[in-house]
């Protein structure tokens, strides 16, 4: 039996009723998140109540925080970084110059500096259209674009194969981002002034296709599966360590609570807007895990 085997642990149903959630952030005391087709951003209490915290016109996707507190998100379709300021939202930057399809997720790093991906086409429009084998052999690459405190926007880094989830490493030296369609983390040198550099392969994912991650104190990442009913967490390089199985395919994980050690999971049964748009069968699942959270976010 394999360490990744008896590492293994099943999953517990914490909340219903959301049609898609995403990006989940542990902030002040609560799970954060998106749920794309309610239009909002929504957190979880330890009590179990889900409690809306901000409705918009767009769908929501990545979260974070500036230094003095105020929210960023993401609006997918506008491709722009909206911020939450006391008297309601404002365009905080907009992404159409880098972004070539609708923004996804971001982190934030210590400086208020955002890290934010996009699909880079109609990647369901193509699956529908040539099917997911053929998408996955051919189609276009993103920029990763990064907006500033100030809300200047710039390239961060191009070609990458659905730029998704980030991590930043504690001690603020090192980015990774899940390439979804290249079914990769890769990791790029974080600079003191943003800049992203020596790119390389972090760890190489087999048939998972990492969409949302989070980091532990050990230095292993939590890769939510999108295509299979699980997160896995992965070792530099691709050695899988433990295996939290979920009731449906996994979209996104956080490591929260008081001591970090509740591993928060996305899930629903597709990713297809045709599917999760008209009915609320997304979940927040959870395990307790070995190692807490480190880094951002």
């Amino acid at each position: 039996m394999s360490e990744a085997d008896r590492n293994t642990v099943a999953a517990q149903v914490v909340a219903t009723g959301l049609h898609f959630g995403e990006g989940p952030r542990w902030h002040a005391g609560r799970l954060w998140f998106s749920d794309f087709y309610d239009h909002a951003v929504k957190s979880l209490g330890a009590d179990g109540e889900v409690r809306t915290e901000l409705v918009m016109d767009d769908h929501p996707s990545g979260l974070g925080w500036l230094p003095d507190g105020r929210l960023l998100v993401v609006a997918m379709h506008r491709r722009q970084v909206l911020r939450l300021d006391p008297d309601g939202l404002e365009v905080h930057a907009d992404l159409s110059g880098i972004a070539a399809f609708h923004a996804n997720d971001m982190v934030v790093d210590g400086q208020g500096r955002a890290y934010v991906g996009n699909f880079g086409f109609d990647l369901d429009g193509a699956m529908q259209a040539r099917g997911v084998e053929n998408v996955l052999a051919d189609h276009p690459t993103a920029t990763l674009a990064r907006v500033d405190a100030d809300g200047r926007v710039h390239k961060a880094a191009s070609d990458l194969h659905f730029p998704n989830g980030s991590v930043i490493t504690p001690d603020g030296r090192t980015l990774v981002v899940a390439e979804t369609l290249a079914m990769r983390l890769t990791a790029f040198d974080l600079g003191p002034d943003g800049t992203l550099s020596n790119r390389r392969v972090w760890a190489a994912l087999g048939r998972c296709a990492p969409d949302g991650i989070c980091l532990d104190a050990n230095g292993h990442i939590w890769v939510a599966n999108a295509i299979a009913p699980e997160c896995v967490l992965v070792a530099p390089g691709g050695g899988i360590v433990a295996t939290v199985i979920t009731s449906q395919p996994c979209f996104a994980c956080m490591l929260g609570d008081t001591d970090r050690r509740t591993l928060y999971m996305m899930t629903a049964p597709s990713s297809s807007p045709g599917v999760v748009s008209t009915a609320r069968r997304g979940l927040i699942e959870c395990a307790e895990v070995a190692t807490p959270g480190a880094g951002r976010p």
